[in-house]
């Protein structure tokens, strides 16, 4: 299977939307590809110019690794932000990748914050009014949130606050198991919480086309999605895997790997596609 003949490197210029898109990079099952999806595909917006906030929701603290970004105990962190309501400006940090990126990092504190956000106020919507109250003085292009492998309340928390979902889905057995459940959340988040909420991409991830396995599960997941399936797919590269270990992306740890250029130009795909129109915009007074 081959790309599209588009991708993104630092010299390439991306077109701005016209309001920030905000998108939860979610799936519950661990093993997916998602924190190297949402790692990847910040650094190649932020590589094309674009204005990127990234916000790590793992307590694993994956993604803070995989940008560069210190995470010990006592760093000021997301958790300071759900939990003790800091304002996000306080807490995202520069990237090294890119001067267009910004990164809140998760540290091992946000571990409690499930249990520590039950008996708040307005417990879903915590993330929601820290990062409107950041893009209503620095309105960045892209918000992507990179969730825990759960559908708790952070998780939650992360639906409240975007208008787009993306899933990626890996190209092996069992490849839709437990998105039922996701999907099904997604829903009820929409119908009781945030009616803007859309699951509007799937990424299709650890492509091996040496198998007829991986073009089988790509079929499945099409005829299950649709549209929404993005064309690009991400192949299986040990450079996805040795990035994260140097802090880096894969763009940045070696940019002709077949890992970087499939997320290059899934994010040009992303960009292309635009946000949701069939939805109103956010109503700020919520």
């Amino acid at each position: 299977m081959t790309a599209p003949a588009h991708s993104v490197s630092r010299e390439t210029s991306l077109p701005r939307p016209a309001a920030p898109r905000v998108i939860t990079v979610a799936n519950q099952k661990g093993g997916v590809g998602k924190t190297t999806s949402a790692v990847n595909l910040a650094t190649a917006l932020a590589f094309g110019g674009l204005r990127v906030l990234a916000i790590d929701l793992d307590p694993q603290g994956n993604a803070s690794t995989g940008f560069g970004i210190e995470h010990g105990p006592g760093t000021p962190s997301i958790y300071d932000v759900v939990v003790g309501g800091r304002p996000l400006a306080e807490v995202a940090v520069r990237s090294p990748e890119s001067a267009q990126l910004r990164v809140v990092p998760a540290t091992v504190d946000l571990a409690g914050a499930e249990i520590e956000l039950v008996p708040l106020a307005a417990r879903e919507n915590r993330l929601r009014r820290a990062l409107r109250a950041f893009l209503a003085s620095d309105p960045v292009d892209y918000v992507l949130i990179d969730c825990p492998p759960s559908l708790g309340l952070l998780t939650v928390n992360a639906l409240v606050a975007a208008r787009e979902v993306l899933i990626p889905i890996q190209c092996e057995y069992y490849a839709l198991e437990g998105l039922g459940q996701l999907t099904r959340n997604v829903e009820l988040v929409q119908a009781h919480l945030n009616p803007e909420l859309a699951v509007t991409a799937i990424l299709l991830t650890m492509y091996d086309g040496r198998t007829r396995l991986a073009e089988q599960v790509a079929d499945e997941v099409r005829r299950f999605f649709g549209p929404k399936v993005l064309t690009t797919v991400v192949p299986r590269s040990i450079r996805l895997s040795e990035a994260p270990g140097y802090g880096q992306s894969v763009l940045s740890y070696d940019a002709t790997s077949r890992g970087a250029v499939a997320y290059a130009t899934a994010a040009a795909e992303l960009v292309e596609r635009g946000a949701p129109t069939e939805v109103t915009q956010p109503d700020e007074a919520k």
